[in-house]
Parts: structure tokens; sequence; C-alpha cells
């Protein structure tokens, strides 16, 4: 059974202290409603700075896990600035998301170069969160089809079904992020569902039922709900709303059945 899975990218966003802190509000509002279970898990990606920091709080917590919001393909050396996977993983992280299109925009992050990061997550022991979508152009050329599976197809599918079992997938149309739009539940079940059929012709029916999808692209508090219930969206990448508290625990909490 695929797990549902809230996860928030606080992306360049609070400092030691102020992420430390919010990490310790999001458990305690946890504590009282508690919307997870192990079917049901919440995933923080706080800067890379504050990784070990956050890991220690949330340690001994049933069902919330630690990502790195990025690694670099190497395992070590002369990379300056950059951070590898098994230091993520020593860090205390679980996950790391791969492929954000702001790494793809800002860092020309290309699909080959991606491979080679999922690759060195896998190795280190991480389970990637691997980021697909189109921008506003080819959405509107009705190319956003085409371009999901290109994503994919280059970046994971060279994976054996062992390996691709640990992966996380996100959906996130670029023209959505940060921009207050989202897609409709409707065109988000499409590609979801588009993207589920990829995986079955790759790896089979059952592989594919067990993958978990995620939305991601301006997913809040208001519309979460009606995204979760779409039958093949298993939860959101979330990123404004995860830097507050009440919000982001409001949104582990919209899946049906609560």
């Amino acid at each position: 059974m695929r797990k549902k899975i809230v996860a928030g990218n606080w992306k360049m966003n609070k400092t030691l202290e102020d992420g430390t802190s919010l990490a310790r509000v999001i458990l305690y509002l946890l504590s009282s409603s508690n919307p997870l279970d192990e079917n049901k898990i919440m995933i923080i990606a706080p800067p890379a700075l504050l990784v070990d920091n956050i890991s220690k709080v949330i340690a001994g917590r049933k069902h919330v896990y630690v990502a790195a919001q990025n690694c670099h393909s190497e395992e070590k050396g002369a990379f300056t600035g950059e951070i590898s996977a098994p230091m993520i993983k020593a860090a205390g992280a679980s996950y790391v998301i791969i492929g954000h299109s702001e790494r793809r925009a800002y860092f020309h992050e290309t699909n080959d170069f991606l491979m080679k990061k999922v690759n060195a997550a896998l190795m280190a022991g991480l389970r990637p969160i691997f980021c697909c979508g189109e921008v506003k152009e080819e959405r509107e050329g009705g190319k956003f089809f085409e371009v999901v599976k290109k994503q994919i197809s280059e970046s994971l599918f060279h994976l054996s079904a062992d390996d691709f079992k640990r992966v996380v997938i996100a959906y996130e149309p670029v023209w959505a992020i940060g921009t207050g739009l989202n897609a409709s539940p409707a065109q988000a079940q499409d590609m979801h569902a588009y993207i589920r059929n990829l995986i079955s012709e790759r790896y089979g029916k059952e592989l594919a039922d067990d993958t978990s999808i995620l939305y991601g692209g301006s997913c809040n508090g208001k519309n979460a709900a009606e995204l979760f219930a779409q039958p093949d969206v298993d939860g959101g990448l979330i990123g404004g709303a995860s830097l507050k508290g009440d919000e982001f625990v409001a949104i582990a909490g919209s899946f049906p059945g609560r």
C-alpha cells in the first residue's frame, strides 16, 4: 500500500533558531491532532544547515522524517559549496529532493545530471523525492505529458525495480509554483494518472500502484483536501504553507477518511 505523504520544502527560509522553533511547533500540533500513522507520513525539508538540528528535534517521533533540498551527484571531491548524499544521510535525513524546478531553472540541472543525483542518493541510503513538471509555455502548447515523460524516463527509468521502489515522485506544474495558481484537481489527477501509467508500463502495475506521487504547486490549507481526494494524488510537496505550523499540520490532516 503506497504511503500518503505531506512534505514541507522550506526552501531558503529560516535560521537555526527560527527553524528549530517551527519544527517544535509542528510536533506539538501533531501531538494534538494526530493526523499521521504508518501509512500517512510527514517530511520536513529545511535548508542544509538545519538538517542535523531538525533531525535531532524530531528524533523518536513516529511518522515524521527529514529531507534535504538537494545533493551533489558525487560522493566527495573538489566541489566547493556542495553537499554530498552521504553527508546528508549522516546528518540524519532520510529523504532528499531532487530535480526541483528551481534547481532546473536557476542551476541548469539536466535530466542526465539528475539521474546521477538519484543514483548518488540511493547509494547513500536516501530516498529521492524526484520532481517533474512543465512550464507555462509547455502547458499552453499541449506538451505537458511529453515533457514529464522525458524527465521521468531519462532520470529514473534506468533504475532496477527494487531501486525504483524507494523513489517518491512529485509533480509540480512550474506555472503554479509561488504564483498563487494551482492545477485544478482534474488537471492534477490527469497528470498523476499519466505518471502512474508510465511507471506501470516500465515496471508493472503492482509497483506503479505502490508508488507515492505528490502534487506540488501552491498547495495549501484551502485546496489540499480537494487535491488529496483524487485517486492518484498521494499528498503534496508544500512550499510556502509549510512555513506556517498550523497550516502545514492542517494539510497533513486533509487526507480522505479523517
